[in-house]
């Protein structure tokens, strides 16, 4: 396996963790409609106890994402995460605050009573999905950041990567086009998020809530990313040179990775298939209740796509908008050769982790939570 394709393949490991993490961000989706698809505390309790169940699996992927970033690409783990902490503090708080209610909003000596904790909840379900979505727009769109690899030698400072402004990174929020894939990942979330509470939530009254809210959460989705999808492919967009290293501007420059990856054209129609399959079949079908399948596996096609059009094809997947040339590409962002080869023995290993994991996911789900689970449980959220 030569140093190219190795870049090729960690790119696409961490494509595969960033599809998974929108996908496991049903957790959050779901977190954040607790008081509209219930009606009373026991409904209240199974929607929380549903995604309860879950949530280490979504922030255990998030660490992994970042981790992954930091071995095979360390110059964008120290650019992005180094130069936009504040975007990044304020994700990971979200998270933090998840992990604290899951835990505290029913224990002993509560003396703020369950329904802030519930809140907190609720601020994670919006917060995570809508800045993730909009620190990975900025795959496409650009961010405020310059690199100076000489700045190394400097014996007092010797920082590489600095922000351009003294937002580090709240200045993501102030594009458009990434608000609009924010909010499209937080109603991707939502519609996860129902086909979720459907399959996993053995109750009439809110499976019958989630088909009413499906519709006008999908809708809203579908119109979000379509805007934003049609955008990007006909925009300029950031080319490398391979020979060179040179970032330059090329018009429409993502479609061009799509005619020319057609492979990675296909499997992103199949996700889109799969996806509305997934939300016309819970729509229309009152005993459809398996959508969360191949929506999930859909959207994480979809997702997984989007992230290899960004790297793939000599493409500049985190550009920078101040000092073009500054932009990050797979070449010159990576770790070296001996790092990425070791890692990838080790990654040959994931498909046991894999397979532990949807185990795990069996194991918790061969019964679906019902209001007599709740009452005859001892350990509830």
């Amino acid at each position: 396996m030569t140093y190219e394709l190795m870049q090729q393949y960690w790119w696409f490991l961490v494509s595969l963790l960033g599809a998974l993490l929108v996908f496991l961000m049903f957790v959050q989706g779901a977190n954040s409609m607790i008081f509209s698809l219930s009606s009373d505390e026991m409904e209240k309790k199974m929607i929380i106890n549903s995604t309860g169940r879950k949530w280490e699996f979504t922030f255990t992927t998030l660490v992994t994402f970042g981790g992954a970033f930091f071995a095979s690409f360390p110059l964008f783990y120290s650019t992005s995460f180094g130069g936009a902490y504040w975007l990044w503090m304020i994700i990971l708080f979200s998270f933090v605050l998840q992990a604290i209610s899951y835990e505290f909003q029913n224990k002993l000596g509560n003396i703020f009573g369950p329904t802030l904790f519930q809140w907190f909840l609720v601020i994670n379900g919006i917060l995570g999905p809508l800045l993730l979505g909009g620190a990975v727009a900025t795959f496409f769109n650009g961010s405020n950041f310059v690199v100076d690899k000489m700045n190394i030698t400097n014996s007092i400072q010797p920082v590489i990567s600095q922000w351009a402004n003294a937002s580090n990174g709240l200045d993501a929020l102030l594009d458009p086009w990434n608000l609009i894939f924010g909010l499209s990942v937080f109603f991707l979330a939502r519609v996860l998020g129902i086909l979720y509470i459907v399959n996993n939530v053995d109750d009439d009254n809110i499976r019958t809530r989630c088909r009413k809210r499906l519709i006008t959460a999908a809708a809203v989705f579908l119109l979000l990313f379509l805007t934003f999808l049609v955008r990007t492919l006909v925009k300029d967009g950031y080319a490398c040179d391979p020979a060179t290293g040179a970032i330059f501007m090329q018009p429409m420059k993502y479609l061009h990775n799509l005619l020319d990856m057609w492979y990675v054209t296909v499997v992103l129609l199949i996700g889109v298939v799969l996806l509305l399959y997934a939300l016309w079949r819970t729509i229309t079908d009152k005993d459809y209740v398996t959508g969360i399948w191949p929506g999930g596996i859909g959207v994480v096609l979809v997702v997984l796509c989007l992230l290899l059009c960004a790297g793939w094809n000599n493409t500049a997947y985190y550009p920078s908008n101040v000092d073009l040339q500054s932009s990050l590409t797979l070449a010159n962002s990576c770790s070296s050769e001996f790092t990425l080869r070791t890692m990838t023995y080790v990654s040959f290993l994931i498909p046991f982790v894999l397979a532990y994991i949807v185990y795990a996911w069996w194991s918790i789900d061969k019964k679906k939570i019902d209001r007599e689970d709740i009452e005859s449980d001892d350990h509830v959220y």
